[in-house]
């Protein structure tokens, strides 16, 4: 396929923050987006149009894909049903394997170790009857993972004893899940990779995470991660999207461990732009919303390299509340979703802090 035109619409499976941002970065480059959602959300305020409908309406669906000249999602629940009935009539990147990858956790963790990438021990939950062999597999501490729509700390239960796995279980509503080994790393790190049509990857630097109740706090580059194992975390991501076919920009997070035989095990990825990323839109020339956009459409890649040094932190329920301050900030770059109401544990916006760049990083 030929590359996209200015003036061409893209469509957008999803109606959230990132559609919104993505919405922006597509219309620098002269596209149009038009949302598919089944609720309205903060994309909708700044894209061309939106078609608000359920994702089980492939007739709908069908109809909405007919109007873009390519389509592309959001969030990794979008059902790949819908997806499917998307691609009988526009391409769809990142493809559908990604998409039926990334929303079912046992899955992921199979086809990654498929690779002989290095993960943490997994087994599958899905019923009573699995609690001794899971048990006997992973061990304890654990952590128990519903096998599909978990994210942001929800859908989980620790284990800190064999005993405690029925109990656990239970409170992740006897769904089928993964029971995962907790895993004695010294941060978390995410590689921002993008894959192009021709099959060339380009990665951000990478970013030392901070998590706090499950949810992603802040995202710092340059991170102490030592340059060898830079070089194997962009290895690992790498031969992860070539598998996929990937298109796009895809989120892979990984756990340092240390020294030794594996000093990074794989977590897992999100097949889309990621939170851990929203930095690039400030310290980069060119963000990770542009660069998604320009691989979806065929365009070339946009230069990774970052200009400045930065934090970027999520602001979650009421931490909104302080924007004046935050417009007031020198070196402070506010970025708000337009959401009409804070709850806890709600993203917000994000503000990315820049600083000179440092020796460190790429």
């Amino acid at each position: 396929m030929k590359a996209l035109p200015p003036g061409s619409t893209i469509g957008i499976l999803g109606a959230g923050q990132l559609g919104r941002m993505l919405s922006i970065a597509a219309a620098q480059l002269g596209f149009k987006c038009h949302i598919y959602s089944d609720v309205p959300g903060p994309a909708s305020d700044v894209a061309v149009s939106t078609t608000i409908g359920p994702y089980e309406d492939l007739d709908k669906i069908a109809k909405f894909a007919a109007e873009t000249d390519v389509v592309t999602y959001e969030f990794e629940n979008v059902p790949v049903e819908a997806a499917a009935a998307v691609e009988r009539v526009r391409p769809v990147r990142p493809g559908l394997k990604a998409l039926e990858v990334a929303q079912d956790r046992f899955k992921e963790k199979s086809f990654i170790a498929s690779l002989g990438l290095p993960l943490p021990a997994f087994a599958a939950v899905d019923s009573a009857d699995d609690f001794a062999a899971a048990i006997e597999t992973v061990g304890a501490p654990s952590m128990l993972k519903t096998r599909r729509l978990g994210y942001d700390g929800k859908g989980q239960a620790r284990i800190g004893r064999a005993d405690e796995l029925p109990a656990a279980f239970e409170a992740v509503g006897r769904a089928p899940a993964t029971l995962e080994a907790m895993v004695p790393f010294k941060f978390e790190v995410s590689v921002l990779l993008v894959r192009g049509l021709d099959g060339v990857s380009l990665a951000y630097d990478i970013p030392q995470n901070h998590h706090e109740g499950g949810i992603l706090r802040t995202s710092t580059v340059p991170s102490i991660l030592p340059p060898e194992h830079q070089k194997l975390a962009l290895q690992i991501a790498g031969r992860l999207a070539d598998a996929l076919g990937y298109v796009g920009v895809m989120g892979v997070e990984m756990f340092y461990v240390g020294e030794g035989p594996q000093p990074l095990l794989l977590n897992e990825f999100a097949p889309r732009v990621h939170n851990s990323g929203h930095w690039t839109m400030d310290a980069c020339a060119v963000g990770q919303f542009e660069n998604h956009i320009r691989a979806v459409v065929g365009w070339p890649l946009g230069a990774t390299g970052r200009h400045s040094d930065c934090q970027m932190t999520n602001l979650i329920g009421d931490d909104v509340a302080a924007w004046p301050e935050l417009a007031a900030e020198a070196g402070a770059c506010l970025h708000l979703y337009g959401k009409k109401q804070a709850r806890p544990g709600r993203k917000m916006g994000h503000v990315n802090r820049l600083t000179a760049r440092s020796g460190m990083g790429k």
